[in-house]
């Protein structure tokens, strides 16, 4: 793995090396950012570290994003924006949550939640007015959150009644929405029908401002113990009016809008989180080059060089999964269901899992709120936070468990017997700098109807593989476990077909989770396959069949179908690359990408 970059700046060319407008914006932002090991920089990690201290959100970083202009990277290109692909928008977010996982909640993702289901359902002025709001630096909230139902969206009961003039009373509240008590608008989930069924509830777009001011309560605040800076709130409604003309799209409609735009949330989320991923093992990787433990830098230790190995992999599958589930909004979106529960799952988790192994390593310094690795802690604390902010884990696989049988039938058999009607993925979904369609939340559907391009090209790309390693060791490892995980996508199938009537539902029992959660590592393993079996040769890393052997190791070692140490071929060379990265101020995910420069603080050697 030698001149991996091969002569391209990888934040600000595309496939064809041709100036790339959104990579080149991304590179913007991180030099708007600043060096963050700079004590003197306002955006540094010794700024953002007190003002988590503080349970403030970091002024400055407000101020730069606002700046920057973050607020029209949530407004469609269509509405005057700079929304265009979802794939791009997760990494340029990247950039935010690598510095401040609270900052990326705080002054971003909220309204971007918000604005979708006016951008889906919204009338011409109503999104004429979302737009001018976010590209003018306002803020949206997207309150749906109750603290007595949970994510248990169909028993909300924030009331939305007929006012005897016109329009709405609202009775009721919310809970845990952040910046309710300073944003302009918000966008309620609210209950307008009392009968039983899915057409209860609807959106309506508030302007909260002008809400009369003893009607409405907005001073209620959480604190919690992750992304402390962040103003989560509450919000009291007793009686209050609001206009007939709030209402978005159709009265009954906003159940089965909420569940197709929240496909593109679980899509984008977690590939924004990666960079929390990244600051963490930045922060162990510098303390075992400086750590000395038997004559030597703890990073040259056999199980610790493996540790830090396997955790850059968790980060490049991470990154598989979630840039190709965020491509999938634009190529598949029929099939987003699944794919989008997918990646909310599995990204999350992954990195939660790492975020302790590497505690393990720091040792106590992983839990010291001061000193020069503290930045640990507070991505440690911030990552459960994430995980379950907007869906949790339990609600993306009981998304995926009743569409098992079905995705068996329709998609994982037939391409494993390699009928010509499969469903099949194009290149593109896997190739990072190659253009994508506009996004149409109209394709979006509640279900995939038993399609599945991603996990049936599983079995393809196996087959592929054995042919291509005929005669060349270095992809062995990789074809034998690409065909581990195509019969293990075929013992899936059979498992799914054979699910009771009972484990077909939301509320299965725990056999049905855990093949909901053994599929969703099935399509972390194609999404790796796929980016490294479509890379060009000019790709350098992303070229090279020893990261995605790792990659694929690592899967199956998490399914049990593959025991023991990661090969010392892999570790040696992800070890080199992970060291260069570090050094050359590049990030750890697929893209490779430049960070700001980074001065390197005298923390000495640590005995």
């Amino acid at each position: 793995m030698t001149d991996l970059q091969t002569g391209r700046a990888p934040l600000t060319r595309g496939t064809g090396g041709e100036p790339d407008p959104d990579l080149a914006r991304i590179a913007r932002l991180e030099a708007l950012l600043g060096d963050p090991d700079d004590a003197a920089n306002p955006l540094g990690l010794d700024a953002v570290l007190a003002a988590d201290e503080r349970g403030e959100l970091l002024a400055e970083g407000e101020r730069a994003l606002g700046e920057f202009g973050i607020g029209a990277e949530f407004v469609p290109v269509a509405y005057g924006g700079r929304f265009e692909r979802a794939d791009r928008f997760a990494l340029l977010m990247r950039s935010v949550f690598r510095r401040d996982c609270a900052l990326g909640i705080g002054h971003g993702v909220t309204s971007f939640i918000a604005g979708l289901p006016v951008w889906a359902d919204g009338s011409a002025a109503q999104r004429r007015r979302a737009a001018d709001l976010l590209t003018g630096g306002g803020r949206i909230v997207a309150a749906y959150t109750e603290l007595a139902h949970g994510s248990d969206f169909s028993r909300i009961s924030l009331a939305a009644r007929p006012a005897p003039g016109g329009g709405y009373l609202l009775d009721g509240g919310k809970q845990l929405v952040n910046n309710v008590g300073r944003a302009e608008a918000a966008v309620l989930f609210a209950r307008t029908d009392d009968r039983p069924g899915s057409r209860g509830h609807s959106h309506l777009l508030v302007d909260l401002d002008t809400l009369p001011a003893d009607r409405v309560d907005r001073t209620a605040r959480f604190v919690t113990s992750g992304v402390r800076g962040c103003l989560l709130g509450g919000v009291g409604f007793d009686a209050c009016p609001v206009p007939a003309d709030a209402l978005l799209g159709a009265e009954g409609g906003a159940m089965e809008t909420v569940l197709k735009v929240f496909q593109v949330t679980r899509s984008v989320l977690p590939g924004m989180v990666v960079g929390v991923g990244d600051t963490q093992l930045r922060a162990v990787l510098d303390f075992a080059g400086r750590r000395l433990l038997y004559g030597r830098s703890m990073a040259e230790l056999p199980a610790v060089r493996e540790e830090l190995a396997g955790s850059f992999l968790d980060l490049l599958i991470c990154d598989a999964l979630s840039v190709v589930g965020a491509r999938s909004l634009h190529l598949r979106p029929a099939q987003a269901s699944v794919h989008s529960a997918a990646v909310k799952y599995l990204v999350p988790r992954l990195l939660q899992e790492s975020s302790y192994r590497l505690g393990v390593l720091l040792g106590a310094r992983s839990y010291l709120r001061e000193g020069p690795y503290a930045v640990f802690q507070k991505a440690a604390r911030d990552l459960p936070v994430v995980a379950l902010a907007h869906a949790s884990g339990a609600v993306c696989l009981s998304t995926i468990v009743p569409q098992l049988p079905r995705l068996a039938e329709r998609s994982w058999l037939p391409a494993l017997r390699g009928d010509a009607g499969a469903p099949d993925a194009p290149a593109s979904l896997f190739r990072l700098h190659d253009p994508l369609p506009a996004l149409d939340f109209g394709r979006l559907e509640l279900t995939a109807r038993g399609a599945d391009s991603l996990a049936g090209h599983l079995p393809f790309l196996a087959r592929d593989l054995a042919e291509q390693a005929v005669g060349r060791p270095e992809l062995a490892e990789a074809a034998e476990l690409a065909g581990l995980f195509a019969g293990e996508l075929g013992e899936l199938a059979r498992r799914a077909a054979a699910l009771p009537p009972r484990d077909r539902t939301p509320v299965a029992g725990r056999r049905a989770f855990l093949l909901a959660g053994r599929y969703t590592e099935l399509l972390a393993a194609t999404a790796c396959l796929g980016v490294w079996r479509t890379a060009a040769p000019t790709d350098g890393f992303l070229a090279d069949p020893l990261w995605v052997t790792g990659a694929l190791h690592r899967i199956a070692e998490r399914l049990g179908l593959r025991r023991g140490p990661l090969p010392e071929p892999v570790v040696r060379a992800l070890s080199g690359e992970l060291a260069e990265r570090h050094d050359s101020h590049l990030t750890f995910d697929l893209f490779r990408g430049r960070l700001a420069h980074r001065t390197v603080p005298d923390r000495g050697v640590t005995p």
